[in-house]
């Protein structure tokens, strides 16, 4: 019997290009964001503080005549260093970002690539983190996975009730701002997730290198569904 590859699968359902956010931004409006390490830009930019992230980012967007820049999928960054929510000394660092990252302002409508139904939602508030976010559960020709929206503005959990069901194309939620969001430029964290280990609201966004071959099995790089 041949072995389930869940990568292959992800791929398989999304053969073209997914917008999760609105539908009237092409795929040629995107242009690709490099925040890693290794982008020596950001050495002249202070990376913890959301004005001056928010600034550079805004300048690459206008520069390549984008509406959206996306990018992060196991990029090593420096962002990290800022929180002691990934660098606590009971635990190994985290800087690899384990979802895509999608930048564009606050309030822009978020949307579901696939029928879903609520599994949970939370406002991660450690500085740093998630802010509010929902995870959503789909189960297509009998397989179960997840997505995870972080980042979301606090309107997008109000009134949310768990089991909601959504379907594709739907708006789920509105992006949040940095007062909101874990202190970052406006953005959508976007992960795909297949074995959620019992969190509820909440999953990893973020890994050390000891368990990075882990999550890149259980968290297929999102370019698979986004088709970006």
């Amino acid at each position: 019997m041949q072995k389930f590859n869940f990568h292959e699968f992800i791929e398989g359902i999304s053969p073209e290009f997914t917008n999760v956010l609105d539908v009237s931004i092409l795929k040629s409006e995107y242009c690709t964001l490099d925040l890693s390490e290794s982008n020596d830009e950001l050495n002249n930019i202070d990376v913890g503080c959301a004005n001056a992230l928010g600034g550079y980012i805004n300048k690459h967007i206008a520069k390549n005549d984008a509406k959206v820049a996306f990018g992060g999928y196991l990029e090593k960054r420096n962002i990290y260093k800022r929180s002691n929510h990934f660098n606590s000394q009971s635990q190994e660092e985290r800087d690899i970002h384990l979802g895509i990252d999608l930048w564009i302002e606050a309030e822009t409508p978020i949307f579901t690539p696939f029928n879903s139904v609520v599994h949970s939602f939370k406002n991660n508030t450690n500085y740093g983190d998630y802010g509010p976010t929902i995870i959503l559960k789909h189960n297509i020709n009998d397989v179960v996975f997840y997505t995870l929206y972080g980042h979301l503005s606090l309107k997008s959990i109000e009134n949310l009730k768990v089991g909601e069901i959504f379907k594709k194309g739907e708006q789920l939620a509105t992006l949040g701002d940095d007062s909101v969001n874990g202190n970052y430029p406006a953005h959508l964290h976007f992960q795909i997730i297949k074995d959620l280990q019992g969190n509820f609201g909440d999953y990893p966004g973020v890994s050390g290198f000891k368990d990075l071959e882990f999550y890149k099995t259980n968290c297929p790089d999102p370019k698979l569904v986004l088709g970006l």
